[in-house]
């Protein structure tokens, strides 16, 4: 059921990565200018995790525990990348992350909003439900839970993307290879999901409740508070319910969540954890694929943005159910052991209308259409332990995590196909209303039934060679497994790690990294064989910083990955004559580029988050990778506290992305390409503390009504239109 493309050509622009380096070192001399005291500052506060004495040992913690931190757009602290808690520069990768009032200030609802505003994350809307992400020209196809990994694909959607943010507390992006912590994967980025803990032994919370464009309300309660006496025992709940049309004629989604935790204290250093999450989405006239991109006598269309072309009779339903448990023990000697488990089940119901051809120019007759029922199961069990804790070697202190992990995930897909004839859709264009029948359906088929399992254990370790010097080497071993209906795989595979990072001085560090990588494929070419793994190595060099204590974060990298059998869609081939899209195998991939960013307080006033990513990826014949995502992205976002009116925020942002284009087969057969030129987004958001309690905030969004498409190949969907949202949030 996927109709996506990828595209060709793009040549390696070296003035283009000097800009982002231009861009990147003006953004940190106008920072620099702005604040003159951060110097001050910094060689005042303490310099955690960057030497062998005991005092620069980073203490095990949420990274947003202390109170002047709850406001910041960084975090102090994460466990990002390899699991031991460190600071941002002390990691040797890019790593990003979205916290909690960077996700209320910008009303980013959804997970797939957040990936929409992060650095170097490039977005493939292939429909009004479903989104992909890349980054650094490769599919992101992992998504962890707090730490625990589960897999998803480009072609079902079981609405991981779609997760609503309100029961999380932070979401943690590491850029570029990341095997040591997920295991098998993609080059790309894992997206890890931090879940909200019951952690206040008062009575607390909040209900916040918003209306915006298109009718769309929202009603959000997270309440969390003691369930004993002595607040050993606490109980959280955040609970949600979401009703919304669209810019889209006849669209309609009904989203409800409920998420709750217990947390109690064992004992003085033990601490169990048991959640429950459950996500529904149903939506109403949901498209598959988009607008036809050419009328039959090669001339382009140009729709208005309103028209869909779904038929009354369509649906998408998924619902997500999630068990989870977390025991912590501390020890007496600086270690800790966790284990983490999940049970997690996820389920799609779909019935679509995808539209075929090309309409006349005139009477808009000639399309016609393909219908698909589809239904699917995912089930993930998984469970990840493991410890960490300083040690002491040759007279310095070291740090060390080491874990075992186990996941089995269960994915079943059936269909039902019914083909409907250009009689029966008649004429298209603006005006039409969806008012077709239904086909008559075939008989259920079977997509897919497979089990895949993944044994691994893992480790890393932080010598403190000298106290400006320390180098983290690790590995992880994994056996994966593969079995079903669609054949039978295993591939076992040692992923080393290996990051040194030197510390210039007390705000700067230089770092390099590299890991190699491995992907078994699930992607199948036009005969149904499974394509070979993915292999390569993964290549990272750069500068961070941080000022005002941690409070502020920069980083500036430059990286190298290199790649063999990389799954590139085979133009409109599908397998076995399904609606399963063909891939054909990329050789020789090089994916190259720079990434900067500055995230954190930039006074105690300004918030901000600026991101530059420049990269291109070619195969061994000079075809560039998925040409439909930006080779260049600008995105900044701040927030600012008047010292004149402290009761009034105000803040916005932009995005901007260079050129896009797809190879498609045109009305006469032959292959035209098809480009959209820079888009650049504006939003705005401003909030007013009407009491201590009670706020009330405005969001812009799309500011300046950009038109765009956000996918253009023989088909193309539109880019949202500006929407405005008001909200209010008591506090209590």
């Amino acid at each position: 059921m996927s109709f996506t493309g990828r595209g060709k050509v793009a040549e390696f622009c070296a003035t283009d990565v000097r800009k982002v380096f231009t861009v990147s070192s003006l953004a940190l001399v106008i920072i620099v200018a702005i604040n003159p005291v951060w110097a001050a500052e910094t060689n005042s506060a303490a310099n955690t995790a960057t030497s062998g004495d005991s005092k620069d040992m980073v203490i095990e913690g949420s990274p947003t525990d202390a109170s002047s931190d709850k406001q910041d757009y960084a975090v102090k602290t994460t466990t990002a990348g390899t699991k031991i808690n460190l600071t941002p520069r002390d990691i040797p990768q890019s790593v990003s992350v979205i916290t909690r009032q960077r996700m209320q200030d910008q009303a980013l609802q959804s997970v797939g909003d957040v990936l929409d505003n992060t650095t170097g994350i490039s977005t493939e809307v292939i429909d009004s439900e479903r989104v992909s992400y890349f980054s650094r020209g490769f599919y992101i196809n992992n998504y962890t839970y707090d730490d625990i990994p589960s897999s998803v694909s480009d072609t079902w959607n079981f609405g991981d993307a779609a997760e609503d943010t309100a029961i999380y507390d932070r979401i943690e992006v590491v850029r570029g290879a990341t095997g040591l912590m997920t295991g098998a994967g993609n080059p790309a980025a894992s997206v890890n999901m931090v879940r909200k803990h019951a952690d206040s032994k008062e009575f607390t919370g909040d209900i916040s409740a918003s209306y915006g464009s298109w009718n769309k309300q929202r009603y959000v309660l997270d309440a969390s508070g003691p369930l004993n006496q002595e607040g050993s025992v606490r109980g959280r709940i955040v609970a949600g319910y979401q009703d919304q049309d669209s810019w889209l004629d006849r669209y309609h989604k009904r989203k409800k969540f409920f998420y709750g935790v217990v947390d109690a204290d064992v004992t003085d250093n033990t601490t169990v954890s048991l959640g429950y999450d459950y996500q529904e989405t149903n939506t109403g006239n949901p498209t598959w694929g988009g607008l036809p991109t050419w009328y039959t006598d090669g001339s382009r269309t140009h729709y208005d943005r309103t028209t869909n072309t779904s038929a009354d009779w369509t649906n998408y339903a998924i619902q997500s159910r999630k068990v989870f448990a977390n025991v912590k023990h501390d020890f007496d000697n600086g270690w800790t052991w966790r284990v983490n488990g999940t049970h997690g089940e996820q389920t799609f119901n779909d019935k679509l209308l995808y539209l075929m051809d090309f309409p006349d120019h005139t009477t808009g007759e000639g399309l016609s259409g393909f219908g698909s029922k589809d239904r699917g199961t995912r089930k993930v069990d998984s469970v990840d332990t493991y410890a960490t804790g300083p040690f002491e070697l040759f007279g310095r202190q070291h740090q060390m995590v080491a874990g075992l992990s186990y996941s089995r995930q269960h994915n079943q897909t059936y269909s039902s196909d019914g083909a409907i004839d250009s009689d029966a859709i008649g004429s298209f264009g603006n005006s039409w209303d969806g008012s077709v029948s239904e086909p008559e359906w075939g008989d259920w088929y079977l997509n897919a039934d497979d089990v895949v399992r993944q044994k691994a254990g893992y480790f890393a370790t932080r010598f403190s060679l000298a106290d400006p010097l320390s180098l983290i080497v690790g590995a992880r071993y994994t056996e994966w497994t593969s079995n079903g209906s669609s054949g039978n795989m295993q591939k076992n595979n040692m992923t080393p790690y290996g990051g040194l990072v030197y510390d210039i001085n007390d705000t700067w560090s230089a770092y390099a990294s590299y890991t190699s990588i491995f992907q078994p494929q699930t992607d199948r070419d036009i005969n149904g064989h499974y394509l070979s793994p993915t292999t390569g190595k993964n290549y990272e060099t750069g500068l961070k910083s941080a000022w005002m204590d941690g409070r502020l974060n920069a980083s500036l990298a430059v990286f190298r990955i290199e790649q063999d059998n990389v799954p590139q869609a085979d133009g409109s081939d599908h397998v076995n004559g399904s609606s399963e899209q063909a891939y054909v195998a990329a050789n020789g991939t090089v994916s190259k580029g720079a990434e900067f960013e500055l995230s954190g307080a930039v006074t105690d006033n300004l918030q901000m988050t600026f991101g530059a990513t420049r990269y291109v990826a070619k195969d061994d014949t000079g075809s560039r990778l998925n040409s439909n995502m930006p080779q260049t992205q600008l995105k900044l976002f701040s927030r600012y506290q008047l010292p004149m009116m402290p009761d009034l925020t105000v803040g916005g942002g932009v995005n901007w992305q260079n050129r896009t284009f797809q190879d498609a087969t045109g009305p006469d057969g032959e292959t035209q390409r098809v480009s959209e030129g820079s888009t650049a987004i504006v939003d705005l958001f401003t909030r007013y503390q009407v009491t201590k309690q009670l706020s009330v905030q405005a969001n812009i969004n799309n500011l300046f009504d950009r038109t765009y498409y956000s996918w253009l190949s023989d088909y193309a969907v539109y880019g949202e239109p500006r929407s405005v949202s008001v909200s209010a949030n008591y506090a209590f």
